[in-house]
C-alpha cells in the first residue's frame, strides 16, 4: 500500500518533524509540501483508491469508517492519504482540500499514548505522523511489520532527552 504524506509548508522545516522520517523509511510513500493542492494534483491523486488516516470530527462529512479498534479491514483500499501539520493547520488543509474530506477515514482509537514527549497534542489518541501511520499500516496490511519503523524516531526522542536534560 502506498501512503501520500501532505506535509503544512511551516512543518516541512520544523526538526522534528516526524513525517519526513516515515517518508524516509517507506519504500512506498510520496510527500507531497503543499496547504492547498491544485484540482489536478487532488484528480491525480484521487484516482488511487484511498483512504485518509484522519479521526471522526463532528465537522467532517459522513464517510466510510475504517477503525483500528475493531480491526476492519478493506481490500480496496490501495494507497493511505495522511495529513502532517499540527491539528489547527490540519484542520485548515481539509477545508481547503474538500475532496479529501469524503474520503473513507481511518479512525485511530483506544486509549492511544504518544511516545513523542518533546511536541505535545491535545487530541484525545492523539500520536505523531510517524506512530499514526506505523499504527494504521499494520492494522490495513494485518500484520506488525511496520513496527521496525519506530526505531529511528525511538532515537530521536531519546536525543531529544538527552539534550534537554543537559
Amino acid at each position: 500500500m502506498k501512503v501520500v504524506i501532505i506535509q503544512h509548508p511551516l512543518e516541512q522545516k520544523h526538526p522534528f518533524n516526524t513525517g519526513r522520517i516515515a517518508h524516509l523509511c517507506l519504500n512506498n510513500s510520496e510527500l507531497m509540501v503543499a496547504e492547498t493542492l491544485s484540482q489536478q494534483q487532488l484528480d491525480l491523486l484521487l484516482k488511487t483508491p484511498s483512504a485518509l488516516l484522519y479521526p471522526s470530527l463532528e465537522w467532517l462529512p459522513a464517510s466510510n469508517e475504517i477503525n483500528c479498534a475493531e480491526q476492519t479491514l478493506t481490500n480496496n483500499i490501495q494507497q493511505l492519504i495522511v495529513i502532517d501539520a499540527n491539528w489547527k493547520k490540519s484542520k485548515k488543509m481539509l477545508h481547503l482540500n474538500p475532496p479529501l474530506q469524503h474520503l473513507p477515514r481511518v479512525n485511530l482509537t483506544g486509549n492511544l499514548q504518544s511516545n513523542y514527549t518533546i511536541r505535545k497534542t491535545s487530541m484525545q489518541d492523539g500520536l505523531s505522523t510517524i506512530e499514526s501511520i506505523i499504527k494504521s499500516m499494520n492494522m490495513l496490511e494485518a500484520t506488525d511489520k511496520f513496527n521496525a519503523l519506530l526505531a529511528p524516531f525511538e532515537q530521536m526522542i531519546a536525543l531529544q532527552q538527552v539534550h534537554h536534560r543537559a
